[in-house]
């Protein structure tokens, strides 16, 4: 007996394999929420980065946390080489201009006085 539903259809199984590509591309897509950004920089002032991978700031960070963890440190066969970090050096990026601050030249600081604003 011949299939009549429309699942064992040429487009339907066509448009299934496009779908299964599309979830894949959103899943395994390099600069998603949880993956690298384009242009990583830290922050000058303002907040602190939740998160950064691992790789943003060395070329070699598996061996590194390996060799903080002791991980093949009790290897008596095979001695652990010694370990020579590979870092990055990252951007700093600004986010929002900022006034330059000015001080007075000596700057004396006076115990007990309350900071005045400078009108403009």
């Amino acid at each position: 007996m011949a299939s009549t539903r429309n699942k064992n259809m040429p487009s339907d199984y066509c448009l299934q394999q496009r779908n299964y590509s599309l979830a894949n591309d959103y899943r395994l897509y390099p600069n998603s929420q949880t993956g690298k950004a384009y242009n990583p920089a830290i922050p000058c002032i303002g907040y602190t980065p939740s998160h950064m991978p691992n790789s943003t700031f060395s070329y070699n960070p598996t061996d590194i946390e390996s060799n903080l963890f002791g991980i093949n440190s009790s290897n008596l066969v095979y001695h652990q080489a010694p370990l020579a970090p590979e870092l990055k050096t990252l951007d700093f990026t600004s986010f929002f201009d900022r006034k330059a601050v000015t001080l007075p030249n000596p700057l004396v600081v006076e115990y007990g006085n309350r900071p005045f604003p400078i009108p403009n």
